[in-house]
């Protein structure tokens, strides 16, 4: 039998190698990343004990990192800079784990070097780690992820999930949510509207999806309901992969009003009648203002039978228009960031 290019089978064959060799290349990054930590874990350790045994001083780490790159000029990351950071990484950890826990042998040392430099607290750093394995975050999206104080604001939305979903799923919706969202990227002013944020949001969609957090799909800008011949439009609608349901966000541009809960809650009920498939869980509500009183929240959303959060969102601090417009752009910004020094 001839060989024909053409046929079904042999490109059902080549995916099926394709595939393959793609795994094996991730093996092989992975295997990889978990040596070079070891062995930054190892010789951390040698140096501070030979400083220790012969009270050398930090000199050493110029004088071993020229003898390194020249022994191995292939090889980077033994400059001064990152041995130093390696001394650094092994005092953070050390004094309670033998070896660095599994989610820091995990990610990559650029990871690792960027949390230590900016994270004093082991329980944070460990939280940060763990949570770049979870959502893959690059470093870039780690940075911002600090600089916008993740931990300190996952799962701090007042909502009342726990009261309107079942317990697993309760648990993972409290933990999607947080508060305050960080709009800074869209550049707006804290005047600015909210039609103007709804735009700013969807112009910058890879940034606002960044914010929210893993797992959210964008359907929609203000899309349409239909209830009884009557037109109603949802600010944003997304679907979370995780949660397994429709996401409905209502913007608001000032503070919070208990009557923004009842109209999300008649939302909440449409999209569950018209869109729901019959095995996504309830779809969830987010109403994102500028201002909320924490009592007043929890009393709008005390009688609701619908599982709603209540967030706050941060904008830029007002600037004069003719600074503003020399300033650089985030995309300007983002392609010159200075990266670490890994040589």
């Amino acid at each position: 039998m001839n060989f024909d290019i053409s046929t079904n089978d042999y490109h059902h064959w080549l995916e099926s190698i394709k595939l393959k060799i793609k795994t094996a290349q991730l093996k092989v990054a992975v295997s990889a990343n978990a040596q070079i930590i070891e062995l930054y874990w190892d010789l951390a350790k040698d140096i501070l004990q030979k400083q220790k045994e012969a009270a050398w001083g930090d000199a050493i780490l110029e004088q071993l990192s020229i003898d390194l790159r020249l022994s191995f000029p292939n090889i980077n990351g033994f400059s001064r800079r990152n041995l130093y950071a390696m001394r650094q990484w092994y005092l953070f950890y050390s004094s309670e784990f033998e070896f660095v826990p599994q989610a820091v042998a995990q990610i990559p040392w650029g990871h690792n070097r960027l949390i230590i430099t900016k994270i004093k607290e082991r329980g944070k750093a460990l939280f940060y780690c763990k949570t770049i394995v979870e959502q893959g975050w690059n470093r870039d999206q780690l940075e911002l992820a600090i600089k916008n104080q993740y931990f300190e604001t996952k799962g701090k939305s007042i909502t009342n999930f726990k009261q309107t979903l079942p317990d697993p799923q309760s648990d993972l919706a409290v933990e999607t949510l947080k508060n305050p969202y960080n709009f800074d990227f869209l550049g707006l002013e804290n005047d600015a509207l909210e039609r103007e944020i709804e735009n700013a949001m969807i112009e910058h969609i890879t940034r606002f999806l960044i914010e929210l957090g893993k797992g959210f799909a964008f359907v929609g800008q203000q899309y349409q309901l239909i209830v009884n011949d009557n037109e109603y439009y949802i600010d944003l609608l997304f679907y979370h992969l995780q949660l397994r349901s429709y996401v409905v966000i209502e913007l608001k541009a000032g503070k919070f009003k208990p009557e923004y809960a009842g109209k999300l809650n008649f939302y909440l009920s449409a999209i569950d009648s018209q869109l729901k498939h019959p095995t996504d869980q309830p779809s969830i509500g987010l109403i994102l203002c500028k201002h909320k009183d924490k009592v007043e929240a929890e009393y709008a959303l005390r009688d609701i039978n619908k599982p709603i959060g209540i967030s706050e969102y941060l904008l830029t601090q007002a600037l004069p228009k003719n600074f503003k417009s020399q300033l650089p752009t985030v995309e300007q910004i983002e392609n010159q960031l200075n990266r670490y020094d890994e040589k």
